[in-house]
């Protein structure tokens, strides 16, 4: 059963500007990092549980082949997972959890 999501602004910004930094790196490399990413996002609408709460409601899910993070909060009884940051794990740690809007 898949579940209802949003992709918190800057976390989107930063995860096209991976995109971008990938692909120049080396062609395909982007395309590549978006299919992962991509998945990630899939198995985590599926089964938003299967990750461990870290930070208060917020759960991490490693990203396949690369050194990223997604940083999401499932909000069972409405249903709904907000993603709020694909994030790279040498960054300061302290600025992946950010609060949906309402």
């Amino acid at each position: 059963m898949s579940f209802d999501y949003r992709i918190h602004e800057t976390a989107y910004e930063e995860y096209i500007d991976a995109y971008g930094w990938y692909e120049i790196k080396s062609e395909g490399l982007g395309t590549r990092f978006m299919g992962c990413i991509e998945k990630r996002i899939l198995f985590i609408l599926e089964n938003p549980e299967y990750f461990s709460k870290r930070h208060g409601n917020f759960r991490e899910a490693k990203v396949e082949d690369f050194p990223y993070i997604i940083v999401y909060e499932f909000f069972k009884r409405k249903r709904f997972i907000h993603i709020s940051a694909i994030y790279h794990t040498r960054r300061n740690p302290r600025h992946r959890y950010r609060k949906r809007k309402r």
